[in-house]
């Protein structure tokens, strides 16, 4: 078996290559929507000397909303009744599950097309290749579903911990002469497309997984039995 590099792009075309160009782009995708968000939810407050003041909390990626404060209403703190407000719940965990995901999956979209790309003689004269190749498949199929659904989850906690629903859970907008209105919340439309993103990539690896596997032995052997004549008693 001759190991030396053939370069041939025409692997892109073939079914295999192209649907791994598809999850190279969207796995770049999924890492942008998600690891790049940057957004802030903010209040109208009116207590002692300050009238509508605008205090925000901004946070992004991990979402560790608990560490996440909004500023004070004026410097002395609406005369001693502000303390420090925080926001509610650390999403990380889900977050960098996700986003790591992405990333892994980048990189071995890109080492799976130089191995297409330029060594895909040898991956054809070899069944072990295409045999690793088909259990990473299943398996990155299957996390990507995992994945995809913790950040769904975490994406709908995420808005109810920025939203209006969190005023009334602010001990510092109790206090006499403070009021506390929900002014806005930066718009998730981003991180939805994420969870977009995530299900097109599972759909993407489920259907590559049939692919992968037409290039193994197995389904070689599958077909050498189903077209066996079948013996008769």
């Amino acid at each position: 078996m001759t190991v030396g590099l053939r370069m041939d792009f025409s692997m892109l075309l073939e079914p295999l290559g192209f649907i791994k160009v598809l999850e190279w782009v969207l796995a770049i995708f999924a890492f942008a929507t998600c690891g790049g968000f940057q957004g802030e939810t903010a209040l109208l407050v009116s207590c002692g000397g300050v009238v509508n003041k605008t205090v925000t909390a901004a946070f992004a990626y991990p979402f560790r909303l608990n560490t996440v404060a909004f500023s004070a209403p004026d410097p002395k703190g609406c005369g001693g009744t502000w303390t420090d407000a925080y926001l509610m719940g650390n999403f990380s965990s889900s977050a960098q599950f996700f986003v790591t995901l992405a990333a892994l999956v980048f990189l071995y979209c890109t080492a799976a097309l130089v191995v297409y790309i330029g060594y895909n003689h040898v991956y054809q004269e070899n069944n072990k290749f295409p045999l690793t190749d088909l259990a990473i498949s299943v398996l990155t199929a299957f996390l990507w579903l995992v994945s995809t659904f913790v950040w769904a989850k975490a994406l709908a906690d995420i808005k109810v911990s920025t939203g209006a629903s969190i005023v009334p859970g602010i001990e510092s907008c109790k206090a006499p002469g403070t009021t506390c209105h929900f002014l806005s919340v930066t718009s998730m439309g981003v991180l939805n497309v994420s969870v977009v993103f995530g299900l097109t990539n599972m759909i993407l690896w489920a259907g590559n997984v049939w692919l992968v596997y037409k290039e193994t032995n197995l389904h070689n052997q599958w077909n050498r039995i189903s077209e066996s004549p079948t013996e008769r008693v």
